[in-house]
């Protein structure tokens, strides 16, 4: 059965990530609210840690997943790894003395427990007692009433707090004013535009850079004599063609080998990655690694798609989606000199025009908002069977490029 399967990153007061959690919707639930909690769960564990491999979806963070009370009570949670998996318990479970006895059994071997939605009742003391981490839902809860909440509860060293629904950054350092340790939500994907930072010569160069590697007719010729004298870029285009994403019979030597063996889209795939990551440098790790799902989702969606669509096109589309985050700068400041297409400039800048569908598809599932990709994919034409391969191989690829940087 399918099952596809989102994640949502999870950051420290550093913004470094922390884990994430996973979101999922069974492809036979037709997209509606209601779907029986412990089948939910059930087959995220079977997609997530089976079909789908774990490590490509969390890479060896913590994977925060929701436990419904009959799987508390069954302790579903120790078919999993205890140091990867973050119990999320869920708020309309009823602590009974069983469900109370069932969590303390599975945080005493090792795991870490969370109580999600966080609402302060006294009748929840027992499960405050055994969690690690207390989930406040800041679209649920006003600042006020977090503060209530968490004076009715003893501090501890060993309990954190954490902030959910984060969406800005003023939220984030009000949660961090708050003494909150963990912070989940799309805030990081947001531009600080407070610090009225102007776009540097060196940025202007590698966006144009970047924008004219993905014109057809770029000339290649000269790239191995800009890649060779780069100790540092020469080492991450060696991993990346010699990764396991590629499959080859030998392992590749040369930088001339390896641009031989891409070729020219690779190529042009591999030049945009560089250059995002030195635009990126000083913001989170994650905001570069959602740039490059987003580029990859796209352009397969392109190959999925029954209407004709550019690849090239959509991969630049999905990859230039969060500069204005990346640069802390307006998105239409950033286009403006850039020599990208209309139809490119009409979905970053405008919210309109006809690719704005596949960005907006990509932003809908990895928000886990199922019933809003399920619409989208079929306005677009798409098979909404092939999503979770395309997302899982989106996830792969970017996992090959940034991972250890």
């Amino acid at each position: 059965m399918d099952a596809y399967v989102a994640r949502q990153p999870i950051f420290n007061r550093q913004k470094k990530i922390y884990g994430y959690e996973l979101l999922y919707r069974n492809a036979e639930a037709k997209y509606v609210q209601g779907i029986d909690g412990d089948e939910a769960t059930a087959t995220l564990l079977g997609n997530s840690f089976l079909n789908i491999g774990i490590d490509t979806l969390i890479g060896g963070k913590k994977s925060f997943i929701n436990f419904t009370q009959n799987l508390l009570l069954n302790k579903a949670p120790l078919l999993l790894p205890s140091g990867e998996t973050v119990v999320e318990i869920l708020e309309n479970v009823d602590p009974t003395p069983e469900l109370i006895a069932a969590c303390r059994e599975i945080s005493s071997k090792g795991y870490t427990i969370a109580l999600d939605d966080f609402v302060y009742k006294p009748e929840l003391e027992p499960l405050i007692e055994t969690a690690d981490i207390l989930k406040f839902d800041f679209r649920l809860s006003s600042p006020d009433e977090i503060s209530a909440y968490l004076k009715q509860i003893e501090q501890r060293d060993t309990l954190h707090l954490l902030a959910e629904k984060v969406e800005t950054q003023q939220e984030f350092e009000l949660a961090k004013e708050m003494g909150f340790n963990y912070f989940q939500g799309f805030f990081f994907c947001k531009p600080e535009l407070i610090r009225s930072r102007q776009i540097s010569g060196a940025q202007l160069n590698l966006l144009q850079l970047m924008a004219a590697v993905n014109q057809p007719g770029f000339n290649f010729d000269d790239l191995e004599r800009l890649i060779t004298p780069d100790v540092g870029l020469s080492y991450k285009l060696l991993r990346y063609i010699n990764s396991a994403f590629f499959a080859k019979a030998q392992e590749i030597v040369s930088i001339q080998q390896a641009l031989v063996y891409m070729g020219e889209s690779e190529i042009r795939r591999f030049v945009s990655l560089i250059a995002m990551s030195n635009l990126g440098q000083g913001k989170p790790d994650e905001l570069i690694r959602i740039s490059c799902i987003r580029g990859k989702f796209c352009e397969l969606l392109a190959t999925a798609a029954s209407t004709p669509a550019s690849p090239a096109e959509l991969f630049t589309l999905g990859m230039f989606s969060l500069l204005d985050a990346i640069l802390d700068q307006p998105m239409a400041q950033i286009m403006r000199d850039l020599p990208l297409g209309k139809n490119i400039k009409d979905a970053l800048v405008n919210r309109k025009g006809e690719l704005l569908g596949y960005l907006g598809l990509m932003e809908f599932y990895e928000k886990g908002l199922w019933p809003l990709v399920h619409r989208v994919t079929k306005a677009l034409q798409l098979p909404m069977a092939k999503l979770p391969a395309i997302y899982r191989e989106a996830c792969e690829w970017a996992n090959t490029f940034t991972e250890n940087d």
